[in-house]
């Protein structure tokens, strides 16, 4: 049976793995090196519009030299390829390894120059657009890498019922995760066969074979339901002779990007802090909200005043829109929003659910309609684009709500929510959120409750970020907006 299994993983493994893997490298390489550059130039360019007669802004380019810095800086991060890393602790990441190469570029040129100078000043502007010039060239990257099948390491799956399975969907649905199921084993004959194209072999016994012929360096442990004795004689004897594994545990729905193991004299415990509700990190949190409300609605404010002619010009009524929902510790709160329906809205509502039942279906189930004629001609350009949420972010300076949280929910979706609203009112709702960057109106409401809670869950100021950082990619693509 040995020489079968190795025929099927030729089968549904990439024959040229090392070529695969070094292109791999080499389409993070030159991305991340584009980032670098376009870093270099946007802070020479930035400190040249500060003070024009102060600094040459085309010498960024002579600076390439320092680019082997930032590579070494990265590989030591284990960013190439960084599949392992979740999105938010990539973006920490590359932060650190972009700060220490900029470091050691300016102390360089203070030393050379014994003075802080303009070039050194460029250098600083240079790291602080380097983090999102990271983030927007390695998704980039690793999306086409995902087009042109080069991303990702094989993986074999223990386990082939209802947990392998779900592995094997949430895998092949969502390549950009980076491991690719090349094999099920089971110890169970009736499961043998494939799913999804993934052939399941009978007998987990094989599992240190496929480790010892190379094939394959990684496993992924999905059997939480076999009994323990079992399982851990899969795990000593099969899963430890491949170069890393992954152990499903059955706690599926419970999940944090910061979930740590944690012993407990022999036991093994999964532990994490819900940072979001630690008073220093919501203080940080309110920080940072109105530094960047104020400086937001500064840079906006020719915006607004275009966006108020339009819906003047547009429709009768008043340029902004005051709506109900729940903040808080389920405190009453009232957001505000630019028109983009008629004022008689709540009528026209009420006239639709009544003469069509398939919008009524609609409306019970996500509270929204994907054609609704109530919205006016600018209404509409203004919610594809979410231009009619600026105004709440004189909401997340008055406290009401936060730049990234929960989606803030009105009364009537509190149900919706069952035992995870209690957990969802102890933090505020969000302007953006996990919601928004991941489907938006496409998402189903059991995908909308599970990403509040995983928020919550995980949050760090680097997932914050990353949700800002998504969310303006989003915003410009359109995305699930209606």
């Amino acid at each position: 049976m040995e020489m079968p299994i190795i025929s099927l993983l030729h089968a549904h493994c990439p024959s040229n793995q090392k070529t695969k893997k070094l292109l791999m490298i080499a389409g993070l390489l030159l991305g991340d090196l584009f980032a670098v550059m376009a870093s270099f130039c946007s802070g020479f360019f930035l400190e040249n519009l500060i003070d024009i007669e102060g600094i040459n802004f085309k010498s960024f380019v002579t600076y390439w030299p320092y680019l082997p810095a930032f590579i070494v800086m990265l590989s030591l991060l284990n960013l190439y390829p960084g599949i392992t890393l979740s999105t938010p602790e990539k973006l920490r990441r590359f932060t650190v390894a972009s700060f220490l190469a900029h470091a050691g570029i300016i102390l360089s040129l203070f030393i050379g120059a014994k003075r802080f100078d303009q070039y050194q000043t460029a250098f600083l502007f240079s790291w602080v657009f380097s983090i999102p010039l990271f983030f927007y060239c390695r998704t980039v990257s690793e999306s086409l890498l995902v087009r042109y099948r080069l991303w990702g390491i094989p993986a074999v799956i223990f386990g082939a019922g209802k947990t392998g399975k779900l592995v094997v969907d949430r895998l092949l649905d969502n390549l950009k995760i980076g491991y690719i199921p090349v094999l099920l084993l089971d110890d169970n004959p009736l499961l043998a066969g494939e799913y999804r194209g993934v052939p399941i072999v009978t007998g987990t016994n094989y599992g240190s074979f496929i480790a010892s012929s190379g094939e394959v360096q990684t496993a992924i442990i999905a059997m939480p339901g076999v009994e323990h004795k079992r399982l851990t004689e899969i795990i000593v004897r099969q899963a430890m002779g491949f170069r890393r594994y992954l152990i499903i545990p059955d706690v599926i729905g419970i999940s944090s990007l910061w979930m740590a193991v944690q012993d407990l004299n022999g036991i093994l415990g999964l532990f994490t802090d819900q940072e979001l509700l630690e008073p220093r990190n919501i203080a940080i949190k309110r920080l940072l909200d109105i530094v960047l409300s104020v400086i937001g609605m500064i840079l906006l404010s020719p915006f607004f005043i275009v966006i108020a002619l339009l819906i003047k010009l547009d429709s009768p009524g008043p340029i902004f829109y005051s709506h109900h929902r729940l903040g808080k510790n389920g405190k009453p709160i009232e957001i505000l929003k630019f028109r983009s329906m008629y004022t008689n809205s709540a009528q026209m509502l009420e006239t639709l659910l009544r003469d069509n039942p398939e919008l009524q279906t609609e409306w019970q189930a996500n509270f929204k309609l994907k054609n609704d004629p109530r919205i006016t001609r600018v209404g509409a350009f203004l919610r594809k684009t979410s231009l009619d949420e600026l105004p709440q972010l004189w909401n997340i300076l008055k406290g009401d709500l936060s730049l990234v949280g929960p989606r803030p929910i009105i009364d009537n979706e509190v149900e919706k929510y069952g035992d995870n609203y209690w957990l969802l009112s102890k933090v505020k709702p969000g302007l953006s959120g996990l919601w928004q960057v991941s489907g938006r109106s496409e998402t189903d409401y059991e995908q909308r409750v599970a990403l509040d809670v995983y928020y919550i869950q995980s949050w760090s100021l680097w997932l914050d970020l990353y949700i800002l950082l998504k969310t303006i990619v989003v915003v410009l693509k359109g995305d699930g907006a209606y």
